[in-house]
């Protein structure tokens, strides 16, 4: 019979394994080591979901709900719209947009400034006809610097808060460590960090990833043609059409009909503007009987050529780049089963993976976390629609950030909320809840945008990983770990036990999420400190930074993954820049607190 100590043991080293192997999401993961502490009795049924009332997981909810009420208030896109001005110098632009997003990541979620930095970067990039690679990995790193400043900033931190016993850190007692490693890691990044990121497809650089014309076809509806008089939709559904067959405009007469509905009914004479590759394009005349007038490619010469995007592109309906997040619902699935212009006025007019445009049917594309979509469709709803379905747009914004007459209004409650907790007439949680309901009172944000702000996924996991982590602790598995460490740490100076802490939790947090690094690691974190005299705020400190600071890998944080197919990059990337400044940030973070916390 396993002892409760073996059995959290075996428990965790499955969950860790799940974690690593990254088949299933970290949150069913999570959840199912919350049902195996359950059945085995390790945490009781009456404490099993105290997790989802914890007030770590409130206030990251909370924190979620305000990020998106800044964005729509255009707080962060006010600053974001300066960086224009930045000029074309590589180390200015590193510098600046690096400096910019760890600002931004320390009052709001840091996936969420990236996500409003990274269209910036790369229309930057495009401008001074670099390859986006050069500031992309430098903008996330950026973003997971600058959320280590505050107790806000990112989640490990509002977790280790609630581990403290003296009561929860404050607001801004995580500002000295985290605000020194993210200077130092910012002068590294700008002097010399950024010659260290890889160059991806420099000679077109400069250029855009899709080059629509070469794809776009004109098909005719003929005389006499079995379509004459049927709608779209059965012209899109019949036979194999589906699979190959993407309507961009339809074009009668003088009149240009950009994204039409599939209810349109079809006329003799028509002319449908399509995306098909060549060798799908004979499969589809031959069905359809549909005829070739004429073929748009970016080789046609002569005049009467039609330029393809600005078709496309006509009054309300816009042409964008989005790269799919790693939470998007369109993971796995293939883009015909997704019904994406009935449900969302979306089409996919074309797939870029590892920076090439794919060649494939779009039909027979099987979607990944990090692939680029060049999407189409209606001017007011496409933003939305891409939120909806997990995309980040990409390509040129720009640079016309809108909302600003909100501007004062988020801004204001926002700093309403950091000056109650600051003064501690309320606690984070409490504060943070009251700011994100004011921001829905005054519709910065409507109930339905504030519950799609929020990563539910997220917020499973630490309420799964909360009861889970307290039962390593109570069950005594974290003092027999913490032993063990012993082993290795006696007799070695403070700074050395701290250096163990924070380099532990830092690799653990490039295979697993950064949250349940925390979780993990804070109880024997603890234990170690207890039995070596040294202070328990330091030993958590330690494990916030290390949480955090993900530069390694790929799948250490969203912010890292999201940058990987922008930016070209190989998971054996991210070492070369992630290694040094791994390295400084413990160099750095360690004596700082030895000297603050110490």
């Amino acid at each position: 019979m396993l002892s409760e100590q073996w059995l959290v043991f075996l428990i965790l080293g499955i969950t860790l394994g799940l974690f690593i192997w990254n088949r299933l999401r970290f949150d069913i993961v999570a959840m199912l080591a919350l049902l195996a502490v359950a059945v085995t009795g390790l945490v009781p049924s009456d404490r099993l979901f105290e997790g989802f009332g914890h007030p770590a997981v409130i206030t990251v909810a909370a924190v979620l709900v305000i990020s998106q009420g800044l964005v729509n208030g255009g707080v962060v896109d006010a600053v974001a719209r300066l960086l224009a001005r930045v000029g074309r110098n590589a180390i200015m632009q590193v510098v600046t947009l690096t400096l910019v997003v760890a600002l931004c990541s320390g009052f709001i979620n840091n996936v969420g400034a990236l996500a409003l930095l990274m269209p910036v970067a790369v229309w930057m990039s495009r401008q001074a006809g670099r390859s986006p690679s050069l500031l992309l990995m430098p903008l996330a790193f950026g973003s997971l610097l600058g959320g280590t400043m505050t107790l806000i900033g990112t989640p490990p931190n509002i977790i280790i808060a609630s581990y403290r016993e003296a009561g929860s850190f404050g607001l801004f007692d995580f500002a000295p460590v985290g605000l020194a490693i993210t200077v130092a890691g910012i002068l590294f990044i700008g002097l010399v960090g950024w010659r260290l990121t890889p160059r991806r497809d420099d000679p077109a650089a400069g250029d855009k990833l899709f080059s629509v014309g070469d794809y776009v076809t004109e098909l005719k509806v003929p005389e006499g043609s079995d379509y004459a008089g049927s709608t779209l939709h059965n012209l899109l559904t019949s036979g194999d059409s589906e699979k190959s067959l993407v309507v961009l405009a339809l074009i009668r007469g003088d009149q240009t009909s950009p994204a039409p509905s599939t209810y349109t009914v079809l006329r003799e004479q028509d002319l449908l503007l399509v995306e098909a590759d060549t060798d799908s394009l004979q499969e589809i005349v031959d069905h359809t009987g549909l005829i070739l007038p004429h073929t748009v490619s970016e080789e046609e010469a002569g005049e009467g050529k039609r330029d393809a995007e600005k078709e496309l592109a006509t009054g309300d309906v816009q042409l964008v780049e989005a790269v799919i997040s790693p939470s998007s619902r369109l993971i796995g699935r293939t883009a015909n089963r997704l019904n994406l212009r009935e449900r969302y006025g979306l089409n996919i007019v074309a797939v870029a993976r590892q920076g090439h445009r794919l060649q494939q049917r779009l039909a027979d594309i099987r979607l990944r976390s990090g692939d680029i979509l060049l999407v189409q469709g209606f001017e007011d709803s496409l933003t939305g629609a891409l939120k909806t379905l997990g995309c980040l747009p990409l390509a040129e914004r720009g640079l016309t950030f809108g909302r600003e007459k909100n501007l004062v209004l988020a801004g204001g409650l926002f700093a309403a909320a950091i000056a109650v907790i600051v003064t501690g007439w309320l606690t984070p949680p409490v504060a943070l809840v009251a700011c994100a309901v004011a921001m829905v009172l005054a519709r910065l944000l409507d109930t339905a945008e504030a519950y799609r702000a929020i990563d539910w996924s997220v917020i499973v996991l630490l309420a799964a990983m909360i009861p889970v982590g307290r039962a390593l602790e109570t069950t005594g598995g974290a003092e027999v770990i913490a032993t063990q460490i012993l082993a290795i740490a006696q007799g070695q100076a403070p700074w050395m036990v701290l250096t163990i802490i924070l380099a532990g939790t830092m690799l653990l947090s490039n295979v697993v999420n950064n949250a349940a690094a925390a979780i993990l690691v804070a109880p024997i974190a603890l234990g170690i400190a207890a039995q070596l005299g040294l202070a328990s705020d330091a030993a958590l400190m330690a494990v916030a930074i290390g949480a955090s600071c993900a530069f390694l890998t790929p799948i250490g944080h969203q912010s890292n993954a999201l940058v990987m197919e922008p930016g070209g990059y190989r998971f054996g990337d991210y070492w070369r820049l992630g290694l040094p400044l791994s390295v400084i940030v413990t160099a750095v973070a360690v004596p700082m607190i030895l000297w603050v916390w110490g």
